[in-house]
């Protein structure tokens, strides 16, 4: 299966902290995904809120470097969900610029697979993320 690409990244849960202090709603609109605001609504806990969000940053920088362009060429942070699936694994939902960028490095027909791992032990958060055609 050919790779298409490979990312990692490291949060520290510090910068998100003053981040979802100083601007909580310009920070949830500008990063997460209408999905994600939905399940960070959820955590009742600041703490639980800035963990979930710090997880969520280092995988979309994780996706977006595997990408090959950061957050640029159209790529936008909200373009790059984290969902979990039914047994709590993450994976990643791509959308808009994100999704045509992987089209693009792919092949529109061709599937893909993105693989997530993420970790925390605060105060950091690390996402290692690998794309392949399948």
């Amino acid at each position: 299966m050919p790779l298409i690409g490979i990312g990692t990244d490291l949060v520290d849960f510090r910068r998100i902290e003053r981040m979802l202090r100083d601007f909580p709603s310009r920070f949830a609109a500008r990063v997460l995904a209408p999905s994600e605001r939905e399940d960070m609504a959820c955590k009742t806990e600041f703490f639980a809120r800035v963990a979930f969000c710090a997880r969520r940053m280092a995988a979309k920088e994780a996706c977006a470097k595997a990408l090959g362009t950061g957050f640029s060429g159209g790529v936008h942070l909200r373009d790059i969900a984290v969902a979990s699936r039914a047994g709590g694994a993450p994976e990643i939902i791509l959308s808009g610029g994100a999704l045509a960028r992987l089209r693009g490095l792919a092949g529109p027909d061709v599937p893909t697979k993105i693989h997530i791992s993420l970790s925390d032990e605060p105060p950091f958060a690390q996402a290692f993320v690998v794309i392949e055609a399948i």
